[in-house]
């Protein structure tokens, strides 16, 4: 059976799909993006969009009854390749122990023309 998961401390979804689906102990999130949930604003640059995105998911992770140490795998979406570094340095601090196993593109546009993308595979904490 899946569960659909939302919250509010996570930009709303913007079209026809669930911020995030648990199914057998696992959580499968949306594309998140860097958009302030109370204010619908966006961060300037890279690693604050970076901070924002991350936080963003680390709130629906929650939601879900899950945490980013659980997380097993992210897909990074990026507008600008040479931005790299600095979103590394952010996503870097988001994570305890083992990183997660991580994909990393890059893309010609996100959705409200933001710089990140992050989703994430993780497991649901008992």
């Amino acid at each position: 059976m899946k569960n659909v998961i939302s919250t509010d401390q996570a930009p709303a979804a913007i079209g026809p799909y669930s911020q995030a689906i648990e199914v057998n102990g696992m959580v499968y999130t949306s594309g998140i993006i860097p958009v302030v949930p109370a204010t619908g604003e966006i961060p300037e640059g890279s690693a604050a969009q970076a901070k924002q995105a991350l936080t963003n998911l680390s709130h629906l992770l929650e939601a879900a009854g899950s945490s980013m140490d659980s997380v097993v795998k992210t897909t990074v979406f990026i507008k600008e390749m040479n931005d790299f570094a600095a979103i590394n340095e952010v996503y870097a601090t988001f994570f305890n122990g083992a990183f997660p196993s991580r994909s990393c593109v890059e893309v010609a546009r996100l959705p409200k023309d933001v710089m990140l993308e992050i989703e994430a595979i993780a497991i649901k904490e008992a």
